[in-house]
Order: structure tokens, then sequence, then C-alpha cells
């Protein structure tokens, strides 16, 4: 096992609770922060019931202070700016050589902010989005992308392993980001192709399950399509990260594609299906839900 940390956890969502309660399954020592006080009462609850070492603070700063790792697991580039350089932030709060690990989805310049900031306070920072959906979080079987310095990395490896089956340093602060992007593009076309190829074998009368067997052992076959197939064939759209995160996502991956002078039109066309979904009250669904904005069509 890893040595023991006294760690801060801020933001308990659907992602940062189950891994904040790996922290602690682990031996740390957490204190928690969220937003809303009922999840984190909740959190707390749940984690003492197991006997497990952990507590819940009223500030970033004061889960922070004292801490040897913060980890934040909030929602945008505004979340992340608070509570990590707003009042009562937590980078003003820790000691000197304390380590940031980022796991919320922003921007690559943000990560670079805060790892910039990180060092003029004599921290250091990983920006490491993750990857795997709710489930991947309560199964301890994330996929992390990071950013940031080799000693960052080494320092950060070995606490995370506790939630991860993946974890690659990709490159410098922002690189993590950067590659967060990349996945949530290529999960925008194959939720595109795999929409319209669902509504196919569908308004053509096919048994969706013999057509999913035929399919799913070819190079068709994909992680959508073996864990949402029969989910969005279904109809049933419950299943975590949700359309109006992705959309966040997308907007940056789009923003950065075009600081490089890229041109995105798939991820663009997408991001557009998405904002329709959105505009029908379908912001909530999970990304799967994309198939909604088509019509089942008629039977042939």
């Amino acid at each position: 096992m890893t040595d023991t940390h006294t760690i801060a956890f801020i933001g308990l969502g659907v992602m940062g609770a189950p891994m904040a309660g790996h922290l602690a399954a682990a031996g740390h020592r957490v204190t928690a922060y969220n937003r809303t006080a009922a999840r984190a009462d909740s959190w707390l609850a749940a984690q003492q019931a197991k006997g497990l070492d952990v507590a819940i603070a009223d500030t970033p700063a004061s889960a922070a202070k004292g801490a040897d790792i913060v980890f934040a697991c909030v929602g945008n580039d505004e979340d992340l700016g608070q509570i990590a350089l707003g009042t009562d932030g937590a980078l003003d709060a820790m000691e000197p050589d304390a380590l940031f690990v980022d796991h919320t989805t922003v921007s690559a310049r943000m990560a670079r902010q805060i790892d910039n900031e990180a060092q003029q306070r004599g921290l250091v920072a990983v920006d490491a989005p993750v990857s795997g959906g709710q489930a991947g979080a309560e199964n301890g079987a994330l996929a992390i992308m990071c950013g940031g310095s080799d000693a960052a990395m080494a320092r950060a490896t070995p606490v995370m392993d506790c939630y991860a089956a993946r974890i690659v340093h990709v490159g410098e602060a922002g690189a993590g980001q950067t590659a967060k992007m990349a996945n949530q593009m290529c999960i925008a076309g194959v939720l595109g192709g795999l929409s319209e190829a669902i509504r196919l074998a569908q308004a053509a009368g096919l048994d969706m399950d013999k057509t999913y067997e035929a399919i799913s052992g070819g190079a068709a076959q994909s992680w959508q399509m073996n864990n949402r197939w029969a989910t969005m064939a279904a109809g049933e759209f419950d299943f975590g990260f949700a359309i109006d995160w992705m959309r966040k996502d997308l907007g940056y991956a789009l923003e950065e594609a075009g600081k490089l002078g890229l041109s995105s039109p798939i991820t663009s066309l997408v991001d557009q299906f998405y904002a329709e979904v959105q505009a029908q009250g379908g912001g909530r669904k999970d990304t799967s839900g994309l198939i909604t904005r088509l019509p089942k069509g008629t039977q042939s």
C-alpha cells in the first residue's frame, strides 16, 4: 500500500464523491468540501458508517489547510478558479511543497494558469482530467490523463492508483486537459455514428440484439457500442455524464482547436446536435441521449 496522506478533496459530485471515498478507503485522512452542504453531509455519513477517517470543511481553504495533497473535481473553469484562487480558495491555504491535483475538465489555459499560480506559491500541480464516467469512478476504474512535471506525477500517481485503471503522463501543464479534449471529440464522433446506426436498424425492423451481436465483433466495436447500444435502443438515458457537461467539454475542445488553427467540422456538428437536444429539454440526459434528436423513421 502507498504511504498515507492528509488529503483535501474539493467537489463531491457524481465523480468526486466516489473518488474521495476510494481515497478514504485506502487509508488516507480525507477532509472534503462541497458547495452544497447537504451533499457533503450525506457523503460524510456514508464514509463514517464504514469507519473511515473523514471530515467536512466549511470552505476550500479550511479543507486545504494542513493537507499535503489537495484534489479538486468541480464543474468548469469558473468553478475551479473560485475554489482554487477565489476568496477562501485552496491554493493560498496550502503549505509550501504541497500538491494540487485537479480532476476537473477545464480549458488548457486554466490548467496552465493553475500551474503557474501554484509555482508562485511554492506548490506543485497536476492537471488530471478523467474518463470512465460515474461507473468508472464508483468502480475505481478511471482513465486519467495528466499534465505536469515528472516530480509532481511521481507524487500523484501512487495516490490516484486507488481509483484508476490507467494513468498516463501526457506532458507538461495543460497536456492532460488537451488529451481530454481529444477524448471527448472521439466520444462525440462515435455517438453520432452509433445513433444513426441504431435508428437504421430500428427502421429496417432488425432484431436489435442480433444486429449488435453481428457488428460488435468487428471493426465497428467500441466502448459506446458495448455499453450503450441496448440502452439507446430502449430509450434509456440515465447513465451519468450529462449532455450539459459534454457541451462544456466540446466547447473547450473547439476553442483549443481554433487557437491551433484547426478545423473540427465533425465535433462542431455533433456539438450543434447536442445543442438541439438541450433545446428540447434533454440537457440532463447522458451523452448517449444524442439519439433523441433522430426520429425512429418508418419501418420498411
